[in-house]
């Protein structure tokens, strides 16, 4: 693939309504997602309120929760775009810890108005300073399976891997500089493990590829162009990977994921998914597509019960079955499994 640098543009007019447009999702050969069976799943309260200074419950000022990750020890990370970006709880609620500040850019992505798209170019452009905001680049948190923790910048055009205890040990892109090569990205999306140690960047916002690094950082290879047809993309937006390193890839503007193998050859897609954003792979090699349970050949198992589920901007799930899912609307919901 041609590889070259091209800058964010600043768009007049720019749509800034967080990282996750409003979708439809659809459930397996067209059901409305009301038709698909519930899961035995129960939504409850989590995690533990605040207490205020008068000594009453108050509540977490999450703003917009962007991503949800399971760390190696069983606690839950949320990423969120305020003060305090990452924060840290046990699988019961209860408040451990909170870090990040500084980490993220005060850069916002939104969509660009659909009357100055083209088929070549980006839909998608970020606005920085004032007109940003405090952590908005906060796009993706995960955990790799040696317990690093990973976090995505999408306006600052880097991955960040931390320590378990949040100490920056590598990062892959260069900070501030937007760019399609293999040291560079756009407004990068996501990022996920190989069993080998390797791992996958989705360059999604300003780009339209997938990026594979060896475990130390090393460029190997990338895939993916602009467009509708087989292995290419209108946004790369989530990445997981099952146990046999097949990568499977939201592509949420064209409304499917698509699946690959490990080196980027293109295997099937599911064109049933509508425009879902969060995956993430079982513990038994099933997969949840937002709120959406589906086996690896994309049929749908269920859903979670409830409105709303199936958008959610990310989604971690425990070894144990419970769900988390996190909303652009400032909340975490957690599913517990019955």
């Amino acid at each position: 693939m041609k590889t070259e640098s091209r800058p964010v543009g600043f768009v007049a007019g720019l749509v800034l309504s967080g990282l996750c447009l409003g979708v439809v999702l659809q459930g397996g050969g067209g059901n409305a997602a009301a038709d698909i069976p519930v899961l035995p799943y129960k939504l409850v309260d989590w995690p533990t309120p605040p207490a205020s200074a008068a000594g009453v419950p108050g509540a977490w000022n999450f703003i917009q929760v962007a991503s949800v990750a399971i760390t190696a020890r069983g606690s839950i990370l949320v990423l969120h775009r305020g003060a305090s970006p990452i924060m840290e709880f046990e699988s019961n609620g209860k408040f451990v810890r909170s870090w990040g500040d500084g980490t993220f850019s005060e850069g916002k992505v939104g969509a660009v108005p659909q009357a100055l798209w083209t088929e070549d170019t980006s839909h998608y452009s970020a606005v920085y300073g004032p007109a940003g905001c405090t952590s908005c680049g906060a796009h993706s948190v995960r955990v790799d399976p040696q317990g690093h923790i990973w976090v995505i910048d999408a306006p600052g055009h880097v991955v960040y891997k931390m320590s378990p205890d949040g100490k920056e040990i590598m990062r892959a892109g260069t900070k501030g500089v937007p760019g399609t090569g293999p040291n560079t990205f756009n407004l990068p999306t996501d990022v996920a493990f190989a069993s080998s140690g390797d791992f996958y960047v989705s360059d999604g916002y300003g780009s339209a590829r997938v990026v594979k690094y060896s475990r130390d950082g090393q460029y190997l290879l990338q895939w993916g162009k602009r467009g509708k047809g087989p292995g290419e993309f209108g946004l790369p937006h989530n990445l997981a990977i099952d146990a046999e390193g097949r990568v499977y890839v939201t592509d949420r503007d064209n409304e499917r994921i698509e699946v690959f193998d490990a080196n980027g050859k293109f295997l099937s897609q599911w064109t049933d998914t509508g425009g879902v954003s969060g995956l993430a792979i079982t513990k038994d090699q099933r997969i949840w597509t937002g709120g959406i349970l589906r086996d690896l050949q994309g049929k749908v198992l269920g859903r979670l019960p409830g409105p709303g589920t199936a958008g959610a901007h990310g989604v971690a799930v425990t070894d144990s079955g419970d769900v988390y899912l996190a909303q652009l609307s400032g909340v975490v919901q957690k599913f517990v499994k019955q």
